[in-house]
């Protein structure tokens, strides 16, 4: 199981400095160490959380880098000690690992590994180096994954062996994104049998709570987004209703709560605006609603709310990526 020890040269999209635009380039990917896995990315999705990195949006990440987050491959060589995955398997590289060590890791309700960005930068491996070189300079890796990369390297905790079946163009999504939206109705929320639903925003990850909430037996989820072009997606996929904002002259969150009486029983903010974010509060109803915040918001931004959103009893909770333990 030991790797061949040999540097691959291949494409990837680097990202030289904040607000630069990605530049396809030959890079260096050094063979993987002990512990670690090198794959060979076959697919990958691009979320909006990569647009914040080249905006300088997402914390902690240092240039240059190569983004992405999303990817699915094959396992090209491993280094001494991995078990878990052999040349030649399909994998999925996940952005949040599970050490199975740590106190996160531990608990069976907990999805988080102190490993992870939010604790410990994943700029570089855990020893503290770098297997990515580009024209001689040393290139970050994002959240160990960089599968904005032809082949990358990450450490045999954040690799899932996945059925040898599965269709990499597809499964590549559950990375991040299905596991995100899907995961904050099934996981987080916990939306019961026959209760109502609102989603804020139907990209991809809204789309993927659309299915969750449906999944989970809603009895009505509406939809709400500005583009009414995703309408009839969003209703294949599960919503009963769809609501443009625009159309009506107040606020959607009194619009919701007028559809549904009290308001809804779970509300799921998937965009990353504060001002959605408030509505998103307050369109679930006032007692034990439920609001799920899954859109990221640019680092450093804070949310002014009335505390009354709260007091009455609704639960604010936030998920990160839709509190799926990927392991």
């Amino acid at each position: 199981r030991l790797c061949c020890f040999q540097v691959i040269k291949c494409r990837a999209a680097v990202a030289w400095a904040v607000g630069k635009p990605l530049s396809v380039e030959e890079v260096e990917v050094a063979p993987p160490k002990a512990g670690e896995v090198r794959i060979k990315i076959v697919a990958t999705g691009i979320c909006h959380t990569d647009e914040y990195v080249l905006k300088g949006e997402f914390p902690n990440v240092d240039f240059p880098v190569i983004p992405g987050h999303e990817g699915a491959g094959i396992v090209e060589s491993v280094g001494e000690g991995v078990t878990s995955v052999k040349p030649g398997d399909k994998v999925i590289p996940i952005p949040l690992p599970h050490c199975g060590e740590c106190s996160f890791c531990l608990n069976p309700e907990s999805n988080y590994c102190l490993k992870s960005h939010l604790s410990e930068p994943q700029n570089l491996l855990p020893d503290k180096t770098s297997r990515f070189t580009c024209k001689g300079k040393k290139i970050h890796h994002f959240l160990w994954v960089s599968s904005f990369a032809e082949y990358t390297v990450i450490p045999e905790y954040t690799t899932v062996k996945i059925d040898a079946a599965a269709p990499l163009d597809k499964v590549c999504l559950l990375g991040c994104g299905f596991s995100t939206g899907y995961g904050a109705a099934i996981n987080t929320a916990k939306v019961k049998p026959g209760s109502t639903c609102a989603v804020f925003g139907l990209g991809g990850v809204g789309l993927s709570a659309v299915m969750g909430c449906k999944a989970a037996g809603a009895s009505r989820i509406v939809a709400i987004d500005i583009n009414k072009d995703k309408f009839a997606k969003a209703k294949e996929l599960g919503a009963t209703d769809c609501i443009n904002p625009r159309d009506f002259k107040k606020p959607v969150e009194e619009v919701i709560t007028e559809m549904t009486g009290h308001g809804v029983d779970y509300s799921f903010e998937v965009i990353g605006r504060a001002d959605t974010m408030n509505a998103a509060l307050a369109s679930c109803n006032m007692n034990t609603g439920v609001c799920v915040m899954v859109g990221l918001l640019p680092s450093g931004s804070a949310i002014s709310i009335d505390p009354m959103l709260l007091l009455s009893g609704r639960t604010w909770k936030g998920t990160l990526l839709g509190g799926t333990k990927f392991q």
